[in-house]
């Protein structure tokens, strides 16, 4: 039988219980990236409006091949309805996940499951709609009078899904560093004193992940940089590390050994 409740703490469940649950959510999450993918194939004319809308001068990609325009629109369609599904798929790996910890844990865990989608998303749309422009147009444009310039489709789809899932993780710096804090890994005032290297080390993967003119670059580095000014701020105001909540006590673990003694 499906089994859609999470377990609690304190609950003791058969390996046959945690298999059946572990089934019943790798279905749900499956089913939703199926469902998110075909509507995105259903509307696949308007996510390629979409995609192509950095392009200069609505300009249109140019396929080489009988099926590249199919498999072209399907990777589009799969990789955007990766994007919509992935909050019910961190919901079930979550749900299946947080049992295991105490209540202690799960406060401190719950806060970066929670802002990991909204970072993602944040780094998607700042990458679409203020760094591909300029990208895509500084590419497009440079020596332009020496090239017969076509785009095609698969190789400029492929640039633009990979620039946003890069920028879209880069996003998750606080998330990192924050664990990282809570862990007693680093500390704020050690990411403090070795800013320098974090910027040159910020710098490298910007150019890694960009395009290689200088206006991507610096457009990718000045959000990552705040971000991870930000990460040092909150590092300071909530980074105490998980050592501190092993003294806390477990409210469901009291409960249940007043009840044993009683």
């Amino acid at each position: 039988m499906a089994r859609l409740k999470a377990a609690q703490f304190d609950e003791r469940l058969t390996l046959v219980e945690h298999l059946d649950e572990l089934r019943t959510r790798i279905v749900i999450s499956l089913s939703a990236l199926a469902i998110a993918v075909g509507l995105c194939f259903w509307q696949n004319n308007l996510l390629l409006e979409l995609a192509n809308r950095p392009l200069p001068d609505d300009q249109l990609p140019i396929t080489l091949s009988p099926t590249e325009p199919f498999m072209t629109t399907f990777t589009v369609s799969a990789t955007a309805g990766l994007l919509i599904a992935l909050p019910v798929i961190l919901y079930q790996a979550a749900a299946f996940v947080l049992p295991a910890l105490s209540r202690a844990e799960r406060r401190t865990v719950i806060p970066f499951v929670v802002a990991i989608p909204f970072l993602f998303i944040a780094g998607v749309v700042f990458a679409y709609y203020v760094l591909m422009p300029v990208a895509v147009s500084f590419l497009l444009s440079f020596n332009e009078t020496q090239f017969g310039i076509e785009v095609r489709a698969r190789d400029y789809y492929g640039f633009l899904t990979l620039s946003l899932l890069a920028i879209g993780l880069l996003f998750q710096i606080p998330i990192v560093i924050l664990a990282l804090a809570r862990l007693g890994i680093v500390t704020p005032e050690a990411l403090a004193k070795n800013r320098r290297y974090f910027i040159l080390a910020i710098a490298v993967i910007a150019a890694l992940v960009t395009s290689p003119d200088p206006a991507s670059m610096i457009l990718t580095m000045i959000p990552i940089y705040l971000l991870f000014e930000g990460s040092i701020v909150l590092a300071r105001m909530f980074g105490r590390p998980r050592e501190a909540f092993e003294d806390e006590p477990d409210i469901g673990s009291t409960d249940a050994a007043t009840s044993e003694q009683g």
